[in-house]
């Protein structure tokens, strides 16, 4: 449908996002909110004079969801009702409960067992049953379920008149089923006439309910994760789209190589960063300390990062290290491979990092810790269920893979990067996206533990350990194993 259309708006936005035809903007209005910052005012000024595509390019930390739950707030004051999607049912749910908490008319499409119970008020079920015409529905099922049932008393024995009862019965309740389907669906119409926001995954946006609506403007979050196909089922429904992401942060999930590195992993958010006067990235961050932000904002995003205020003063009574590289070349670690499901951990590196957060735990901190392999952070899981010097902190620690934290955010964070060989081999490490979330989920300290043998062959890793050592961060595993 998208490739063959030949012209209207879908055309149009094909021919934009594949950078065949310029996009257009009015001139002339600039938003400014004392609430937002001076990046994420420019994205919303961007936003309202968009003809076409705009795109908010959030950075970690940097308040990506704010500014667009704010785009979306300004926006239904002139449109009266835009439609918000995400990739995820989890995504989804956090913009409906922000925007339900900012006081908008939210309904969330999709079945209810997949909504956080935070949002399920939202839901269309819920709302009907809310309704001021749900008791007559309720009265009117009922009759007609009293009437199916006497109907279905009449046993096979019996003469001209019982029979005709039994009809009269039968379509009594199914006269009364039609009045009820009836004012459901009127119900279910002025549910979505008055909704501001209808919000769904982007493959929910084909529901029944919104098959014939088209709206003015279509908000994508985490469109960086989106598969192109997915974003486009989407983006049939608008005239223009507003998309936030950061295509430098977690790729969408793509089982199979093979179709990964034949384009599928492309998404259309990249496909619009290169549209120049579309994307306004947001500059300030609102996390890390200045040092951890360092160098995920050179590596990553040109030197463009900057940190607020309030993390400079959050920052300033604390004393520790906060961008730690721990290195275990020549102490002989190596990595296994579990042979039931073929992930790599390395049992010396967690003791390592275990008895370095044992013997520097705070107790009002909170704290991550992050490994590639599913393996690692089940050894890591196991040493620390066995410790006692985490009894009084215990629930204040995470072990997960990268992708479980994305879009979180700890004081301090560990990094386990597991791989130790003598063949420079280091698998998915390469992903280096998936390192960019790991090394910016930490507010104040940062502690990644690896082997420079190993990763040192690597740009990527051996910018990370000349990083470490400007910043008199970098240690040797020998320093912490005696």
């Amino acid at each position: 449908e998208v490739l063959n259309a030949e012209h209207g708006r879908l055309a149009d936005l094909r021919e934009i996002f594949y950078g065949a035809k310029e996009p257009s903007f009015k001139n002339g209005f600039e938003f400014q909110s004392v609430n937002l910052n001076e990046s994420q005012n420019k994205a919303l000024t961007n936003i309202f004079n968009a003809q076409d595509v705009a795109i908010i390019h959030g950075p970690p930390g940097t308040g990506k969801t704010t500014t667009l739950v704010n785009a979306i707030k300004e926006v239904v004051k002139n449109e009266r009702q835009v439609m918000v999607c995400a990739q995820s049912n989890a995504a989804v749910d956090l913009l409906v409960e922000k925007l339900d908490n900012l006081g908008l008319d939210v309904l969330r499409l999709g079945h209810p067992a997949r909504l956080t119970p935070e949002v399920i008020e939202n839901s269309l079920d819920v709302k009907i049953s809310s309704h001021s015409y749900f008791k007559e529905l309720r009265e009117i099922r009922k009759r007609s379920e009293e009437y199916r049932r006497m109907a279905g008393k009449y046993k096979r024995n019996f003469g001209h008149h019982e029979r005709m009862q039994r009809d009269l019965l039968r379509k009594e309740a199914r006269l009364l089923k039609e009045d009820a389907d009836r004012i459901e669906q009127h119900i279910t119409e002025d549910l979505l006439d008055r909704a501001q926001v209808i919000a769904c995954t982007l493959v929910g946006s084909t529901h029944s309910l919104v098959n014939d609506r088209v709206f003015k403007t279509i908000f994508i979050d985490e469109a960086s994760q989106a598969l192109e196909a997915a974003a486009w089922i989407a983006i049939r429904k608008a005239y223009r789209v507003v998309m936030a992401g950061d295509h430098l942060q977690l790729p969408p999930t793509v089982k199979s190589l093979k179709a990964a590195k034949e384009g599928l992993e492309n998404t259309l958010f990249e496909k619009a960063m290169k549209i120049p006067p579309a994307s306004v990235m947001l500059e300030t961050q609102y996390r890390m300390h200045p040092e951890i932000m360092q160098f995920s904002s050179d590596y990553f995003y040109k030197g463009g990062l900057k940190t607020a205020d309030s993390v400079i003063q959050r920052e300033r009574e604390s004393t520790v290290e906060h961008f730690v590289f721990i290195d275990t070349a020549g102490t002989g670690f190596s990595e296994k491979v579990k042979k039931q499901t073929l992930s790599t951990y390395n049992e010396e590196e967690a003791a390592l990092l275990v008895k370095h957060l044992a013997d520097n735990v705070l107790p009002d901190k909170s704290i991550g810790i992050i490994a590639p392999y599913k393996a690692q952070t089940e050894v890591l899981r196991d040493l620390l269920k066995d410790n006692p010097a985490f009894d009084e902190v215990r629930d204040n620690i995470s072990v997960n893979s990268v992708d479980a934290f994305q879009g979180q955010e700890r004081d301090i964070i560990y990094i386990s990067l597991t791989r130790s060989n003598d063949k420079n081999e280091i698998g998915f490490l390469k992903e280096y996206r998936r390192m960019n979330v790991a090394m910016t989920r930490a507010k104040t300290q940062l502690v990644i533990i690896g082997d420079s043998g190993t990763l040192g062959k690597d740009n990527f890793y051996n910018a990370v350990l000349d990083y470490a050592q400007k910043t008199g961060g970098y240690k040797s595993a020998f320093e912490f194993l005696y």
